[in-house]
């Protein structure tokens, strides 16, 4: 998918980053301003996380770090699944490490290009 494909498809969307390694949320949210994206946060603790979704703010996709200095993410993942949000899951786990419960939501394994990612994640939440 090419820039201006995936540009279009999160054109104006709100992409919630949960990220607490801050070079790496930096990059991300960069990447998908570049885009076209809207970004939320990013955010680094999971309680900011849950309370912005508390809050009823617009998210229309998310990308998650699962393990945020210690704290898993799962608390927000399943906040997003019971607001119908599709997200992704941007860790250095392997797969091996996910609960079964969250073994189809699609997983980009760290390091990889924030470009890549950005311009692949309408076509992994469904269009966003």
């Amino acid at each position: 998918m090419g820039n201006s494909s995936a540009g279009k498809a999160l054109a104006r969307c709100r992409v919630l980053v949960v990220e607490d390694e801050y070079f790496i949320a930096d990059d991300m949210a960069r990447a998908l301003q570049k885009i076209g994206a809207e970004v939320v946060g990013p955010i680094p603790k999971k309680d900011r996380a849950l309370a912005l979704l508390s809050s009823g703010e617009q998210i229309d996709a998310a990308v998650l770090d699962i393990n945020l200095r210690g704290e898993e993410v799962f608390a927000v993942a399943d906040a997003l699944t019971e607001r119908g949000i599709p997200f992704v899951f941007a860790t250095g786990y392997d797969a091996s490490s996910i609960p079964p419960s969250y073994k189809g939501i699609p997983r980009w394994e760290k390091p990889f290009s924030p470009d890549a990612l950005a311009r692949a994640l309408p076509g992994i939440v469904g269009n966003a």
